[in-house]
């Protein structure tokens, strides 16, 4: 059965997970928006869709970026800034944009930049592309490390 009640919390909930992302993707060193999708709208999705895992001494990130030229992939950090670009080719460049009925998959130049929740070393990154997924493993920075503090009892 349908519900035909208006939610307006439901609503509101959901602007305010927008005006959320938005803010979240303004860069202020920057003065303005990164884009960080195939479409320039801010509505666009983020690409690519990311896990971000981290234990004492690492931080994984898991991006998902299924048929990309692996040759294409740029990966850097700065401290605790990761950024990733790369390419999507079109799956066939040479058919004409009014032929398609449906184009769903994005392809073009994306750049990411994610904060990740520590510094860490830009010496001690690898990066795997394996099966649509870009691996990451970025050793913390010695100084954003947990350092366990003994308690003098006098």
């Amino acid at each position: 059965m349908t519900n035909f009640f208006w939610e307006p919390f439901q609503q509101l909930q959901a602007i305010r997970n927008e005006m959320e992302r938005v803010f979240d993707e303004y860069n202020p060193t920057k003065r303005g928006y990164t884009r960080s999708a195939f479409l320039p709208s801010l509505g666009a999705r983020r690409y690519p869709l990311v896990n971000i895992r981290e234990d004492s001494d690492k931080i994984y990130v898991e991006a998902l970026a299924p048929g990309l030229n692996p040759d294409s992939i740029e990966v850097s950090v700065l401290r605790d800034q990761l950024r990733l670009s790369g390419e999507k080719a079109p799956i066939s460049p040479d058919i004409k944009a009014d032929a398609w009925h449906r184009n769903e998959r994005g392809a073009g130049r994306f750049v990411r930049e994610i904060t990740l929740p520590a510094e860490v070393d830009g010496d001690q990154v690898t990066a795997e592309y394996k099966n649509g997924l870009l691996l990451l493993t970025l050793a913390k920075h010695a100084e954003a490390k947990a350092r366990q503090i003994s308690v003098q009892v006098s």
